[in-house]
């Protein structure tokens, strides 16, 4: 990592691991590790967690090029198999992307909602369902668009010992924030979802109005007039060419 002392004197006694196991997923052994954010500063009523999850496969410690994905909380999805966003999707890739290499993290950040917890993120569905896109829904209950912060997975992937790493995102603001903190990140690595009628929109507005780097072809969505909602095929594609 870059500037160590600084994210050192950042992280010195904020950062605290309270236990690790192996986990066995569909896509291999992972260790999860939990730790506590102490410098977690949010307004208790937003519910979000100061624990947060480092889901590691392989020896990472001192390695470069890390496959990593910093992902936020999304329980609508992840849980109960919400399709108005491309969350679950892009966590289930980037393991797969991880198993395919054989070593990398994912980071999972208790920030549901991008910060804004879940009972404001409901809120905002409602308003999206009258009508309101997603940044206008949070704009309508005077909620930042985006509230993550990065601080904690900087200080996580210190404590990994991870070197520099390869981020798997489309947001390259989430890519500029983790590099002010400290951290090399050698490349961005899209994970890029097809639409499907209920997260179309969603993810246009995020193309269009948060500067995601999301091709126009990615988020149409196959015709209204298909019988089921359609998940649509996954791929994570590289600067290069598409990974398999």
């Amino acid at each position: 990592m870059k500037d160590v002392p600084q994210v050192l004197d950042m992280c010195e006694g904020q950062l605290k691991l309270l236990a690790s196991a192996p986990i066995p997923t569909r896509y291999g052994m992972f260790e999860m590790h939990v730790f506590r954010w102490n410098a977690f500063d949010s307004d208790e009523s937003l519910g979000l967690s100061n624990e947060h999850v480092a889901l590691v496969m392989g020896d990472i410690r001192g390695r470069q090029s890390v496959p990593v994905r910093v992902h936020s909380e999304c329980l609508t999805s992840e849980v109960f198999g919400s399709l108005k966003c491309d969350c679950r999707d892009q966590l289930d890739r980037a393991q797969a992307e991880i198993a395919r290499r054989g070593f990398g993290a994912v980071l999972y950040l208790r920030q549901e909602g991008r910060g804004i917890g879940l009972a404001n993120k409901i809120r905002a569905y409602a308003l999206q369902a009258m009508g309101a896109d997603t940044v206008e829904a949070n704009e309508l209950l005077h909620l930042p668009v985006d509230a993550r912060q990065y601080d904690v997975a900087s200080a996580m992937l210190l404590e990994l010992g991870v070197d520099s790493i390869e981020l798997l995102t489309n947001n390259p603001d989430k890519v500029d924030k983790l590099r002010a903190l400290g951290v090399h990140v050698e490349r961005r690595i899209p994970v890029l979802v097809a639409a499907n009628p209920f997260s179309a929109n969603y993810l246009d507005v995020k193309r269009r109005r948060m500067q995601h780097e999301i091709p126009q072809n990615v988020v149409e969505a196959p015709p209204a007039s298909s019988p089921e909602p359609v998940r649509g095929n996954l791929h994570i594609v590289s600067a290069q060419h598409a990974i398999r």
